[in-house]
């Protein structure tokens, strides 16, 4: 099975968008404007993350589940904080799409992933078997490792590599976090918002290398997962450059490899 394991659906405004600055990307896109891109290379399905903090876009985003087999599950937002936490990840537990939550960090040092409400919320995803997308930037790691040190038994993924200045050397931070990260078992990282990462500017295949090679010393080659992050990708390239950036990168490494990158890690984690 070969799985986009990150990527987006939106019926676009500017208020509930309003981090989109790409005006090219200030539009809706939908299932259909996605399939025959992942048939074109090869893609058995998908995995649609939330872009916006609203109960209302994960229905949305089920919805979609529901209406294209292709949508192998769906990663949503809740308040993870609200004391009735529980009841409603029960609620949507009963929908096979929903696999987990995701927050957008926004807050500086992104101290609400240690604060006890949220950890609380954390604590009731294993019971229902979802996963948790941790999205950060690197100075904002510290709050992650934190939060998956507490919880052991939880199945996190990183999102976009910790978000790394892709045209700057690594920051120690972000190498730092990497590695504490990779030691846990049951944290998986996502190799992916490369191209949005390098936005408008003039990028190559080397100026990804050194991150990659970075992700894959301290990762098990059995906890890399594969995103396009379309569309925000589409900001630096097209589909198939943010699928060429990954192939190219391991086109010396054996099928097994680029199998378990590409989709057998994602069926895994997500419990496809």
């Amino acid at each position: 099975m070969r799985i986009d394991a990150h990527q987006h659906f939106w019926d676009y405004n500017s208020e509930r968008y309003g981090w989109i600055e790409d005006k090219a990307i200030q539009k809706d896109f939908a299932p259909e404007d996605l399939k025959p891109l992942l048939d074109l290379h090869g893609f058995d399905g998908c995995i649609a993350v939330q872009a916006d903090q609203s109960e209302e876009e994960t229905r949305f985003l089920l919805n979609l589940a529901a209406e294209h087999n292709f949508i192998k599950g769906v990663v949503g937002w809740l308040d993870l904080s609200a004391e009735n936490i529980e009841e409603k990840l029960a609620q949507y537990a009963k929908n096979k799409s929903f696999k987990g939550l995701r927050y957008t960090v926004y807050d500086e040092w992104g101290e609400f992933m240690v604060d006890r409400r949220f950890q609380n919320g954390i604590s009731k995803l294993s019971k229902f078997g979802l996963v948790y997308e941790i999205l950060v930037f690197p100075y904002q790691l510290k709050g992650a490792i934190e939060l998956v040190n507490r919880f052991p038994e939880q199945r996190f993924v990183l999102n976009h590599m910790g978000k790394p200045e892709i045209f700057e050397n690594a920051s120690e931070d972000w190498k730092e976090g990497i590695r504490s990260l990779a030691q846990n078992k049951n944290v998986y990282c996502k190799i992916s918002g490369l191209l949005s990462a390098a936005g408008k500017r003039e990028w190559g295949l080397q100026d990804f290398y050194p991150f990659l090679d970075f992700v894959f010393e301290n990762f098990s080659e059995d906890k890399i997962i594969f995103g396009s992050d379309w569309p925000v990708s589409l900001s630096g390239g097209s589909y198939a450059q943010a699928v060429d950036v990954i192939e190219n990168y391991l086109s010396a490494q054996d099928e097994n490899l680029l199998r378990k990158v590409f989709g057998e890690n994602a069926k895994k984690f997500y419990r496809l």
